[in-house]
C-alpha cells in the first residue's frame, strides 16, 4: 500500500489484506536498517484476523522514500501524519528497537489516537557504543555482522522462521545489506550509523512515558545484548507497563516467531 505522506511515498505492508480503516488498526513500526518484512508472520496472522495492518517502511528504508528522519521525534511526527493519509483515527502502536522508541514518541505526542503501546526489544536510554558507531560509520558491513552476532542468541530457531532450513543469521545479513544499500548517504553519513545516532540521542522516553494514557506492554528478549533487559526498568516503571519475556535474543520476531506471536496477541487482547 502507497500512501502520501509529508508530501513523499510511504509504503506500508498490509498483511495480504485490502486495508479497511474501519477495522481496528494495528501499526509495525521496524527498528534500524530494517524493513516491514521483519513483521511478515505478525502482519499477515492480524490481518486474516479482523485487524488493519499497517507494517510501515520509514522514510529512506524499504520502499519509503528517503530522505531518514533525523530524530525518533520527527519519525512519530511521521508516523501521525501516516495514521492521517491512511484514514485512521486510533490504532495500536508496536515498535521493535529503534521503532519501540519512535511507537512511544507518537503514543505520547497523540496520547488519544494510541489504544495499545507494545515495545518490542527495547531499552531506554538506548545507547549505542562508541565503537559501534564508529564500526558502523567506518566499516558498515562489519557493524552489520557484528550486529547480528549480538542480536541472535541462536545459530537456528526450531522449527526456523520462515521454514525449515532457514538462516536466522543469513537472512537478516541480507535484509540488512539490502536496506543499506537501497538509501544513498545522507550528509555523509550511511544508513546505518544514522540509525544508531538516531537511538543514541533519543533523550526524552520517561517524560514520553508520563503522557501515554493507554494500556503499555514491553516484550522483551531474556538473552538480548543489543537492549538488555535490566534496562527497561524504570521505562517499564513510568509505563506501569507489563513485562513479557522470551527465551530470545534482539531479533524477537525471527528467533521465537511463534512465542512472539502470542505475545502480540495477549498485549492486543480486549480488556
Amino acid at each position: 500500500m502507497k500512501l502520501t505522506v509529508q508530501g513523499r511515498v510511504a509504503h506500508a505492508y498490509t498483511g495480504g489484506k485490502t486495508f479497511d480503516a474501519t477495522l481496528p488498526c494495528v501499526v509495525f513500526v521496524h527498528g534500524a536498517l530494517n524493513d516491514h518484512s521483519v513483521w511478515t508472520l505478525l502482519a499477515r496472522w492480524f490481518a486474516h484476523h479482523g485487524h488493519a495492518v499497517l507494517a510501515l517502511d520509514l522514510p529512506g528504508h524499504g520502499q519509503s522514500e528517503g530522505p531518514p528522519l533525523p530524530s525518533v521525534e520527527a519519525s512519530a511526527d511521521w508516523l501521525l501524519a501516516v495514521l492521517d493519509a491512511a484514514g485512521v483515527q486510533q490504532a495500536a502502536l508496536a515498535g521493535h528497537s529503534m521503532g519501540s522508541l519512535i511507537v512511544l514518541e507518537a503514543a505520547a505526542r497523540a496520547p488519544q489516537r494510541a489504544t495499545r503501546l507494545v515495545m518490542i526489544g527495547t531499552a531506554y536510554p538506548m545507547k549505542v557504543s562508541d565503537a559501534l558507531l564508529a564500526t558502523a560509520r567506518d566499516r558498515p558491513l562489519a557493524a552489520i555482522d557484528m550486529v547480528n552476532g549480538f542480536s541472535i542468541s541462536t545459530h537456528a530457531a526450531k522449527p526456523s522462521y520462515p521454514g525449515p532450513g532457514m538462516s536466522l543469521h543469513g537472512s537478516n545479513r541480507a535484509l540488512m545489506r539490502r536496506t543499506l544499500a537501497g538509501c544513498p548517504p545522507l550528509d555523509g553519513r550511511n544508513l546505518f550509523e544514522h540509525d544508531f545516532r538516531v537511538c543514541d540521542a533519543y533523550a526524552g522516553g520517561l517524560q514520553a512515558a508520563a503522557r501515554v494514557r493507554c494500556p503499555a506492554i514491553l516484550v522483551l528478549g531474556s538473552n538480548d545484548q543489543m537492549t538488555p533487559p535490566k534496562v527497561t526498568k524504570d521505562l517499564a516503571a513510568a509505563l506501569k507497563a507489563r513485562v513479557l519475556t522470551l527465551d530470545s535474543g534482539h531479533s524477537l520476531m525471527a528467533e521465537q516467531p511463534d512465542a512472539m506471536l502470542a505475545a502480540m496477541r495477549t498485549a492486543l487482547a480486549p480488556g
